[in-house]
């Protein structure tokens, strides 16, 4: 079995935060792609334990051919079983590549900085027992985009202001909208250098980013120890994502009692 594990950022600074720190500890090596910058991503994913595709300023609806070729390229990440984890963007990617959709709220609200989680029942409650470890309840977010969920992946935690936030695709697949690879350091950036996003509806000051941290990152950071030993373990049944068509999904007004897909 490969020892690499190819790491998708998408930014010339930007790092693999806490997840790289984790995967390093259980001793795999980091390959790390910058796709905006050109650099191309592997061919044969028979050679890597795992792919991890992170978040980015970048939109997953966004023309750019990298972008197209990134999300072309996770298809194969499917087809070959290769454990496949998509934080914010990278999520989103994985959306699109299932024939789902990608939109920003129909009000303008954003998700940056500590909001509520909850898992869904049964699939986030079973998930949660599966992996031995309750999930947060309060994650760090950094977006201002959302998705519907493909129609051949489980739910597994949902919001108040974008419903959906983790789901799972087969064994290996995994998208989160949330930012559980944060370390305090990336967080202090993050509201500087983008303080700008601070700003727009439903965006939390830095201040409480800050002390959200202290008061909610613990829970976090055991979901996910116990989420990367259980991502990384063999499977216990196909592993290979299904294939979702647009035209499968239910459509959002037709969800009774619920806020749109991006609300």
């Amino acid at each position: 079995m490969s020892d690499r594990i190819v790491i998708v950022l998408h930014q010339e600074h930007s790092t693999p935060g806490r997840v790289g720190r984790l995967l390093q500890e259980r001793g795999y090596a980091l390959d790390i792609r910058r796709t905006p910058l050109g650099q191309e991503l592997p061919e044969n994913m028979g050679d890597y334990a795992g792919a991890v595709v992170f978040g980015g300023p970048m939109s997953a609806n966004d023309e750019f051919p990298w972008a197209k070729r990134q999300i072309d390229w996770i298809g194969s990440v499917l087809d070959a079983g290769t454990p496949y984890l998509g934080l914010c963007l990278g999520a989103q990617m994985l959306v699109r590549q299932l024939g789902g959709r990608v939109d920003k709220h129909p009000e303008g609200h954003a998700e940056i900085g500590y909001y509520d989680l909850r898992p869904t029942d049964p699939h986030g409650h079973g998930f949660a027992e599966e992996i031995g470890a309750a999930w947060p309840s309060r994650v760090y977010q950094w977006h201002r985009e959302g998705f519907d969920m493909p129609s051949c992946c489980e739910p597994l935690a949902e919001g108040d202001i974008f419903p959906n936030q983790a789901f799972r695709c087969g064994e290996r697949a995994f998208g989160l909208q949330f930012h559980p690879e944060v370390t305090y350091a990336m967080m202090c950036r993050w509201t500087v250098r983008a303080h700008e996003r601070m700003a727009m509806p439903g965006a939390r000051p830095r201040h409480e980013h800050l002390h959200g941290w202290h008061l909610n990152d613990a829970g976090v950071r055991r979901w996910l120890d116990a989420f990367l030993d259980h991502w990384l373990s063999p499977p216990q049944a196909a592993t290979g994502a299904q294939r979702c068509a647009a035209k499968d999904q239910v459509p959002v007004a037709a969800l009774p009692d619920r806020a749109p897909a991006f609300a």
